[in-house]
Parts: structure tokens; C-alpha cells; sequence
């Protein structure tokens, strides 16, 4: 490995060592208690469940911050997901790198970026059960743990079979990159890909805090968001270095390499394709949100009826919004900033290059998805409740759940 590289590489890892937020974002998660910060936003307002949409307008400010909150919770939700796979690839690709002379370094600092990915989820899901568990008595946005080889866009256009194709190409994937130097590089370009839609998103997430004027005494979510951003920005640069520079001391890929490598990029392309009116900055399918958002409608918080809460929805969803605008123009900078990113890798399509199918996407398109898939959830939902209660006495809302 050049020296130059070496020395970047060094210098990374050093300072993450130095800088490590662990410590700090554990001591914060064990003094956590909702009660303790329920009144008040932890994101930028702009960072709100549905901000900007005809619900926000009509909200109470009690109710907008519950928004507010309940984005962060969906926000890293999504997150742990990813974190998950990231601890499982990170292992493989050190695993394809060990046969290396001077790589040692790289998997000393895989090492320690596991271990802060292990933090940031139970951080991320301490909050987030503890939140759900005291407003709605039981989980919406949050989940049961689950493996690395599972979809990790958790609100994604997908089906079982959809779901058992990713599985099987995930574990493939991890078993030849385990012996493969190039591609064991590569994963850190998509890696990269990923991390850099996040520092877009959680640098201003992560602002929250820095420009709190009492941070000593600022909602403890706002402050697990700057640590984990501090952490995610070294992450960040030691895939950089990896994709970019180490990738230049090994042999120019072979076909099969490259073809390997252009399929997960595509991939990426396909999971960043959708942009969500109910939380921006992450790329999530919304019909698949539908319920989730129904469920939240009918909780106490909003008590709206089974009519009122649809109609909400159908006007959230299908018409276009400010907050639907800034969604979109979220997932345009997340494309011109995957094309700066990799625009210097020569082995790529140009497919890739140009983000070509995540830039056909648009509004009118989102648009027409929604109607579709809202005529469909009305149907589906009508069927649902009809037959809950000729079976069952159960609380109304609850009956769709």
C-alpha cells in the first residue's frame, strides 16, 4: 500500500480512536426517560413526521411535536437496519482483505467502526421503544431485530419473492467478498453511496444539537443524533479511502468483477429510487407506510375517525405538498452527490455514473403511484374493518392494526 494512503488511513483511524462517541452516547441512552423530554422538538422542525403536508398544517403544536419526534424514530429505525448489514459486511470485507500485505489497518478500523454500529443501534432502539411504548402502547415504527440478510429499506416496493432475491443475493454477495480483495473494496463504495445521503440528512440533524443555546441541557435524542454523526463522518471517510484510493494498489478488476460491482451500485440506485412525503430523507416506498400512518392517525394522539383519518391520508399522499417538495429536492441533492462520488471509478456503467434510474423518478410520478396504491389501501382496509367487527369486539382502531 502507498505511503500517502497508509497515512490516510492512519490518520482516520487515529482520530476516530480519539474522538469516539461510545462512551458518551451509552452514558446519554441509560439516562433516558421521555417524560424528560416529551415537550420539545429534537429535530430542526422541518425534520417532522409529515412535515409540511396537510397534516402539519391543521396540527396542534402538542401534536407537531410528537411529529417531530416520532421522525427521529422513524429516521433510525432505518438506520439500525443498515447498521445491521454493516456490521456483518464489514467482517466479510476484512475477511477479503486479510490475504493483503499491510491491510492490517483497515481491519483495525473496521474493528472499531463494528463496535460503535453495535452503540448507535441500541441507542437508536432504547429511544425509540421507550417513545412508541408511552404514546401508542405498542411498536409502529420500530421493529424486531433482524439478520443482515433481510431488505434493508424497511418501507420498500417489495414482495415475499422480491424479499427472498435480495436475501439470497445479500448472502452471495458476503461469500465472495470474503475472498475477493476488489470486492471486498467495492462494498465501500455503496457503503460510501449510503453513508453520504445520511451526513446529508444528519449534519442537519446533528445542528439540532450544536446550535442548542443550553446544550448541556438539550433532549437527549438531539444529543445521540451529533454523536452518532460524529462517529458516521469517520465511517464515511474510511469508505472513501477504501473505494477510492486502496482499490488503486490492487489489479484492475475482471469482468466478472466488474459486472459484480455495477450490480450493486445499480442496486443502490433502486433502493434511493423513491422519495417519501412522510419523512425526508430517507427513500422509502409510502404505500408500504400506508398503515403505519393510519395507525398513527387513529392512536389518541390524533383521534381521528376511520373516514377522517383515510381522507387525511389521501391528501397527504396524493396531492402534491410542500413537503413532498422537499422530499424530492432532497433526493435530487442524493443524486448529484452519488455522481461527484463515484465520478472518478472507471469501471462503472454509465448508467451508474449518471444515476440514471434513480433520475427517473419525479413528483408526477410519485403522484401517480400514490393514487394507485391508495385505491388499494382504502379497498383493502374497508375489507378489514368490516370483518373485525362482525368477529370481534375490539376496539375499533385497533381492529385494522
Amino acid at each position: 500500500m502507498e505511503k500517502t494512503i497508509h497515512r490516510k488511513l492512519q490518520i482516520n483511524h487515529t482520530r476516530n480512536k480519539q474522538q469516539d462517541h461510545t462512551a458518551l452516547m451509552d452514558e446519554a441512552v441509560s439516562n433516558f426517560r421521555y417524560e424528560g423530554c416529551q415537550n420539545e422538538y429534537w429535530n430542526p422542525e422541518e425534520f417532522s413526521l409529515l412535515y409540511g403536508t396537510p397534516l402539519w398544517e391543521q396540527s396542534s403544536q402538542h401534536q407537531r411535536v410528537i411529529l417531530n419526534q416520532l421522525y427521529w424514530v422513524a429516521y433510525y429505525s432505518q438506520i439500525v437496519s443498515a447498521e445491521i448489514a454493516t456490521i456483518f459486511f464489514n467482517q466479510t470485507s476484512a475477511a477479503g482483505l486479510y490475504a493483503q500485505e499491510d491491510f492490517r489497518l483497515i481491519c483495525d478500523t473496521l474493528d472499531l467502526e463494528s463496535a460503535q454500529e453495535r452503540s448507535h443501534i441500541n441507542a437508536f432502539r432504547t429511544i425509540a421503544k421507550q417513545v412508541e411504548q408511552v404514546l401508542f402502547g405498542e411498536l409502529i415504527f420500530t421493529y424486531p431485530m433482524r439478520g443482515p440478510f433481510t431488505e434493508t429499506m424497511v418501507y420498500a416496493d417489495t414482495n415475499a419473492l422480491k424479499n427472498w432475491w435480495k436475501k439470497i443475493q445479500l448472502q452471495y454477495f458476503g461469500l465472495i467478498s470474503a475472498n475477493n480483495t476488489f470486492l471486498a473494496c467495492q462494498y465501500f463504495t455503496v457503503r460510501g453511496v449510503r453513508t453520504l445521503n445520511g451526513k446529508l440528512v444528519q449534519h442537519k440533524l446533528s445542528n439540532y444539537y450544536q446550535k442548542h443555546p443550553h446544550p448541556e441541557a438539550a433532549p437527549i435524542p438531539a444529543k445521540v443524533s451529533y454523536y452518532h454523526f460524529m462517529d458516521e463522518s469517520f465511517h464515511f471517510n474510511s469508505s472513501t479511502i477504501i473505494s477510492h484510493d486502496v482499490v488503486t494498489c490492487l489489479k484492475p478488476p475482471t469482468a466478472f468483477e466488474r459486472l459484480v460491482a455495477n450490480l450493486g451500485l445499480l442496486g443502490c440506485q433502486r433502493d434511493h429510487f423513491h422519495f417519501s412525503a412522510a419523512i425526508n430523507g430517507i427513500f422509502w416506498y409510502d404505500p408500504a407506510l400506508y398503515h403505519n400512518i393510519y395507525r398513527v392517525l387513529r392512536s389518541p394522539i390524533f383521534e381521528m375517525n376511520d373516514m377522517d383519518a383515510k381522507e387525511m391520508m389521501r391528501r397527504c399522499f396524493t396531492e402534491e405538498s410542500e413537503g413532498l417538495q422537499y422530499s424530492f429536492s432532497t433526493h435530487q441533492e442524493a443524486m448529484k452527490s452519488y455522481q461527484v462520488y463515484i465520478e472518478k471509478l472507471d469501471y462503472l456503467w454509465q448508467r451508474n455514473r449518471d444515476m440514471s434510474l434513480m433520475a427517473t423518478n419525479s413528483i408526477s410520478r410519485y403522484l401517480a403511484t400514490q393514487k394507485r396504491a391508495f385505491q388499494g389501501f382504502e379497498y383493502k382496509e374497508d375489507l378489514i374493518l368490516s370483518h373485525a367487527e362482525t368477529q370481534s369486539q375490539r376496539e375499533e382502531w385497533k381492529s385494522v392494526v
